[in-house]
């Protein structure tokens, strides 16, 4: 009987057990239900900042990096073998064209063309004396005191003492393109690199004397992909950065464009002057490029924190009669920190850029002006 009495407890409260959990469940649902029907946040608009779409200008532009380059720029070196006599620039120095950097021994040289010399004048002193001869002879012709073998041979000498003045004034000129040539001179107008030689050494023809840069103008060679190649033109504006200057942006044009596309990388030379006049480029410095191609005036553009991705699709909030509109876009070109409106919305249109991570179509919201971060 005890045992009955038991079970009949164990029972009961089973009973009271399922109908407490089966009423927790109804509650619980009906919670759900509620919360999914009321207004986000309790009933109150979201607060959001916005910000009308604004007019702006866009700049389609191309990317690349590129290598700066001396407008001018070579390695000079001996022409012929010397020793060198003086050395008259400084390593750094700004020169002229035509001044002279490096002059070799020029005494043996020298020698010879004074001896050349003495042969042209013995040459020549032959020549005439050769010639009056002749022209006596030819006198004498009608005399008959001398005879036509006689001025043949005389003629001839005549000829030879010609050839042998014409053979010294060759040699001469020879000898003094050679002279010239111990004094090695800065072909254009440029400054000086490392000096590469000393006083008393020897050199030969070939032999690296210095360097010479023309750094007035820098060359700038990148290469940009082959689907920009018909807004490519010269005097396109080009914009160059490098860590060595971070607050500085240099500004220079397109000069050439080359013929033909690197069938490699499907990409196209291009090269770009820059004005240098305080020479802070240097030939081989490494700089990262904003090639303008296309100039857009009245472009519709909103802060990039207000575009939303989804998939390949991308949108904004719109707020309109107090409540946030879902409205897909298409995207333009992007700046830095804004971003170009192509399609799907128009200037004036209030876009919440604040907030729109907890914006949900046709939710009321209240709206309040965005202020921009100071940069």
């Amino acid at each position: 009987m005890k045992v009955v009495s038991q079970l009949a407890v164990v029972a009961v409260l089973a009973a009271a057990g399922a109908g407490g959990w089966y009423g927790w469940q109804e509650w619980r649902a009906g919670q759900n239900a509620q919360a999914s029907t009321a207004p986000r946040g309790g009933g109150q608009p979201l607060v959001v900042d916005v910000m009308p779409v604004r007019a702006g200008t866009v700049f389609e532009k191309a990317e690349a990096v590129g290598t700066a380059r001396a407008n001018e720029s070579v390695t000079i070196t001996a022409r012929q073998t010397g020793s060198v006599n003086s050395i008259t620039f400084q390593e750094g120095q700004l020169v002229r064209s035509g001044a002279i950097l490096v002059e070799l021994e020029t005494r043996e040289r020298k020698a010879d063309l004074d001896q050349s010399r003495n042969e042209l004048d013995q040459a020549r002193a032959n020549r005439d004396d050769a010639r009056q001869k002749l022209e006596r002879s030819n006198q004498l012709k009608s005399t008959g005191a001398v005879t036509q073998a006689k001025l043949d041979e005389l003629e001839a000498l005549l000829r030879f003492s010609e050839a042998r003045v014409r053979g010294a004034e060759a040699r001469i000129r020879s000898m003094d393109a050679r002279l010239d040539d111990v004094r090695i001179t800065a072909p254009f107008d440029g400054r000086v690199g490392m000096r590469m030689v000393s006083i008393g050494a020897l050199l030969q023809p070939g032999t690296v004397v210095t360097t010479l840069d023309d750094l007035s103008k820098i060359k700038l060679d990148f290469s940009v992909p082959e689907n920009f190649l018909g807004k490519l033109k010269i005097g396109l504006a080009v914009f160059a950065r490098t860590p060595a200057y971070p607050d500085r942006v240099f500004e220079g044009r397109v000069s050439v464009i080359d013929s033909r596309i690197d069938p490699a990388i499907r990409a196209v030379r291009v090269n770009a002057l820059f004005d240098n006049a305080d020479e802070a480029l240097k030939p081989g410095l490494f700089l990262s490029v904003e090639l303008a191609l296309d100039k857009r005036d009245g472009a519709r553009l909103v802060p990039e924190e207000a575009i939303v991705g989804e998939g390949t699709s991308q949108y904004v909030f719109v707020v309109r009669d107090g409540r946030a509109q879902r409205v897909v876009i298409k995207l333009g070109s992007r700046m830095q920190g804004d971003v170009e409106i192509a399609e799907g919305i128009n200037i004036g249109d209030l876009v919440i850029v604040r907030g729109v991570s907890r914006a949900r179509h046709n939710q009321p919201v209240a709206a309040r002006p965005y202020q921009r971060p100071a940069s």
